[in-house]
């Protein structure tokens, strides 16, 4: 655990180092919020100019501190060989095509808006299209869990291990493409989708310390240490915002940590939140869809919200990895 803490650390170092002269890029690429088209968001036209496209750099930052840590770990003279409940190079493929293949769409979807090339139909894709591009990516994430992993089975608690045969394999993909959604959606608020990440990851890192899984919680420390970094700038008021390309990324990446470690209900217990928020923009169950930005329309004030929903997803997680632990 020790040397979790200290990449943990280090991690967050590396980022708060980085933010500001990115936020200050940001600014001078004018990759900005644009005013809310929706009357009742009118509120949040407050927020119009603040840089967004923050993630790009939480991204960087993830993917190239592991990929300098990890052979470095590996070493036999740093006396910390990595062990993990999978073979560790098909683990690594399955974690980072999902978390590349998601962040290079919703790159690519902040690009759009952000220049309006959706008004001018350049480089537009409609959003069927994106949809579809993303199950195509969380198909190919879940055939490295079935085939390359050999993952066909789910557990749950009282009862046990669940084989699903090859129906795992759609399973997989379906939550893939829930989460990569659920948590963009939720991410509406300053602070909202990325402190209940914060707290979700917590959960499964100490499930995967548990677990032994040494190369997925590796992982988890430098995500939550890059997170928690940027977490200091979006929180409300935000002075800078994520953006979609690590909304997808985020969410998509989340089911993989919940699948990798093999705890199917507290992997949706822990995420609730997310998927109650996502859930009511998909059926439209409020007058004002996703939740959070219902619950402003009835009177209740940013942080009241995000504070409340971080709660919820602590005991959420808490229960969780109690589950887990039966």
């Amino acid at each position: 655990m020790q040397l979790y803490l200290g990449v943990l650390i280090f991690s967050f170092i590396v980022t708060s180092l980085l933010i500001v002269p990115f936020i200050d890029f940001l600014y001078r690429m004018k990759l900005v919020r644009k005013e809310e088209k929706k009357e009742a968001l009118a509120k949040h036209d407050l927020k119009a100019g603040t840089p967004t496209g923050l993630g790009i750099l939480l991204i960087l930052v993830i993917a190239g501190l592991f990929i300098i840590l990890f052979p470095t770990l590996l070493l036999p003279k740093s006396g910390a060989g990595l062990v993990s409940s999978f073979p560790m190079t098909r683990e690594l493929v399955v974690i980072f095509v999902t978390f590349i293949g998601f962040a290079l769409l919703g790159m690519y979807d902040d690009v759009v808006k952000i220049f309006g090339f959706g008004r001018t139909g350049f480089f537009g894709l409609r959003r069927w299209h994106k949809f579809a591009i993303q199950w195509v990516i969380a198909l190919v994430s879940a055939g490295l869990l079935y085939w390359g992993l050999q993952i066909h089975f789910i557990y749950l608690p009282f009862i046990g291990i669940w084989d699903l045969g090859f129906g795992y394999f759609f399973l997989a993909a379906f939550l893939i493409v829930t989460f990569a959604n659920a948590f963009d959606i939720t991410s509406g608020l300053d602070g909202l989708g990325e402190g209940l990440l914060m707290i979700c990851l917590s959960a499964f890192w100490v499930i995967s310390v548990s677990q032994l899984d040494q190369v997925l919680s590796l992982f988890i420390a430098i995500w939550i240490g890059s997170l928690l970094a940027g977490i200091y700038f979006t929180i409300y008021p935000a002075r800078a915002f994520l953006g979609n390309a690590s909304g997808m990324a985020f969410g998509a990446t989340l089911a993989i940590v919940g699948l990798l470690s093999g705890k199917f209900v507290p992997m949706l217990i822990v995420g609730g939140v997310f998927l109650l928020d996502g859930g009511s923009s998909l059926l439209q169950i409020f007058p004002n869809v996703p939740l959070h930005h219902w619950l402003e329309l009835v009177g209740w004030e940013e942080p009241k919200i995000v504070a409340r929903a971080w709660l919820t997803g602590l005991v959420l997680a808490i229960f969780g990895v109690w589950l887990t632990l039966l």
